[in-house]
């Protein structure tokens, strides 16, 4: 099976360009332009109201001026039209609707008002001749009540009249009981109150707009070590950092400790220098291990063979030899035999260790299948062994005697330990999850299976199943390398192994690139 994909995740860390709500530059911006929104709204607002507040007061005063100047004219008027004879034996104007045209009367006081004042003298239920300078003032049913419904106490209100708009109404109290009613206009305010509010609108929607540009400049130009330090995480992240040696990146640029972002990047490059230095250590006591490894197993073959043939030579004496004598030589023999598989297998894993490169030439996967299959049949009959072939050869380039030994060492787990009878299938595919480009070669039977707990370090050094899976057949013990070698092999070859086990069914999966000019897969 193939290792999980960590491609998108490093696609997605790689990519901080963008501006985005969830980036600290995105929330910086973001909160530096609802700071200023607030404050511009707060500010409109104020603004707002205040200038209200101070129209309506001037306005009042006028109404004020302009009601007072309403009254004595009428008073005035009145009274000189009492004091005056009647001429040619005429009665006298009396305080009918007469009275409303001649001079210093309602309708003559009305008109000496303002542009658009509205003027009224109400008795009773009687309008005297209502009047707005420079326009015809015709009432309805409805005005004539919210006038009627006004107090004299000398204190504005705001009345809408039908025909005219709203109007911000005075009423005083006038001679013979009757009520006195000024207004002015309220449409030159909330005109000069919407040209305000318009106007506020457009500078702050050209404030937030000018600031979210510079903000975003001056944000990005300040977060631009943070970047860095970001960058070089990256660069980190992807090197093999357990693969051995390895020479990590420059270091952050402009780390000033005076900075927040400063201090972050002088930890990280202190980091960079620990990780740097462990990584140097490591390496060094990794390539002495496997100095000693390679050199002591070099030195231990000669003294094994040198055992395994003294041994063989004292079993071929001709004289008579002890039974006790020939058991004990018959193991020395034997474990001599034993330890230099060992010494073998270590051997080997100290120069996979050390890089040492293996041959390239192509190898036939399907005549090795069957080859390992027929070695297998012999070594464990008692096993069912079954092969799951394609119909054309598959083939890879790869070192072929070291590919054979990591589907032998498989092959003799699976004999070793599972009980007699168990079927053990070899099945080799082009097609899975590697792609058309890869190779699959699996090996699985219907044993136990692997305890979970000991599953993630199986292709460790000197771990053994035996205490997993039952012994069986008389087989020697494990050297506890035979799954190591299966790991580096496979991965000196490019590939990868995969297990797969529960009770029942364990499959060991290995994936190997394709040698070019092999069969389309089906």
């Amino acid at each position: 099976m193939s290792t999980p994909d960590v491609a998108p995740e490093r696609r997605a860390a790689a990519r901080p360009g963008r501006l985005s709500p969830r980036t600290l530059r995105g929330r910086l911006i973001a909160g530096l332009l609802a700071l200023l929104a607030v404050a511009c709204a707060a500010v409109g607002l104020a603004t707002y109201v205040a200038l209200q507040k101070a129209l309506l007061s001037q306005l009042d005063q006028q109404l004020s001026a302009v009601s007072l100047r309403y009254g004595n004219c009428l008073e005035t008027g009145l009274m000189s039209a009492s004091s005056d004879p009647p001429a040619d034996g005429q009665p006298g104007p009396d305080n009918d609707h007469d009275n409303d045209n001649v001079p210093g009367g309602p309708q003559m006081c009305g008109q000496e008002q303002g542009p658009q004042t509205f003027s009224a003298s109400i008795g009773g239920t009687a309008f005297h001749n209502p009047t707005v300078t420079g326009s015809d003032c015709q009432l309805t049913q409805a005005d004539r009540t919210a006038l009627l419904a006004l107090r004299t106490s000398g204190s504005p209100a705001t009345v809408s009249l039908s025909s005219l708009g709203p109007y911000q109404l005075m009423a005083r109290p006038g001679q013979d009981g009757t009520k006195l009613v000024t207004g002015l206009p309220l449409a030159p305010v909330q005109s000069t109150l919407q040209d305000v509010e318009l106007t506020e609108i457009i500078v702050f929607s050209a404030a937030l707009v000018l600031t979210g540009l510079l903000g975003t400049g001056f944000v990005r130009l300040s977060l631009g070590p943070l970047r860095r330090v970001a960058a070089t995480a990256t660069r980190v992240t992807q090197l093999p950092l357990a693969s051995g040696q390895v020479t990590l990146p420059d270091r952050v640029p402009d780390a000033n400790p005076r900075t927040e972002v400063g201090q972050v990047g002088a930890a990280f490059n202190r980091m960079l220098g620990h990780v740097e230095a462990a990584l140097a250590r490591r390496a060094s006591s990794e390539a002495r291990l496997r100095r000693f490894a390679a050199d002591a197993s070099h030195e231990l073959r000669t003294p094994l063979a040198a055992i395994r043939g003294y041994a063989e030579l004292a079993l071929r004496h001709p004289g008579p030899v002890p039974a006790d004598i020939e058991h004990a030589l018959r193991r020395v023999e034997a474990e001599s035999s034993r330890m230099s598989v060992l010494v073998d297998e270590l051997l080997l894993l100290a120069q996979l260790d050390a890089g040492r490169p293996l041959a390239q030439e192509p190898v036939d996967l399907t005549r090795l299948a069957i080859d390992a299959t027929s070695d297998a049949r012999v070594a464990a009959p008692t096993h069912r062994w079954l092969l799951e072939l394609p119909d054309e050869p598959v083939q890879v380039r790869g070192d072929e005697h070291r590919l054979h030994q990591v589907l032998a060492n498989l092959m003799s787990n699976a004999a070793k330990h599972t009980p007699p009878g168990t079927t053990v299938t070899v099945a080799l595919t082009t097609t899975g999850p590697g792609g058309p480009g890869s190779v699959q070669l699996s090996v699985t039977d219907n044993g136990p299976g692997i305890p979970a707990d000991l599953q993630p370090t199986l292709f460790e050094r000197f771990v053994r199943g035996d205490t997993a899976r039952t012994h069986h057949g008389g087989q020697p013990p494990s050297t506890g390398l035979g799954l190591a070698i299966v790991d580096a092999v496979t991965t000196a070859h490019g590939g990868t192994v995969h297990l797969d086990s529960q009770p029942g069914t364990t499959r060991f999966t290995i994936t190997l690139p394709c040698l070019s000019g092999n069969s389309e897969d089906p």
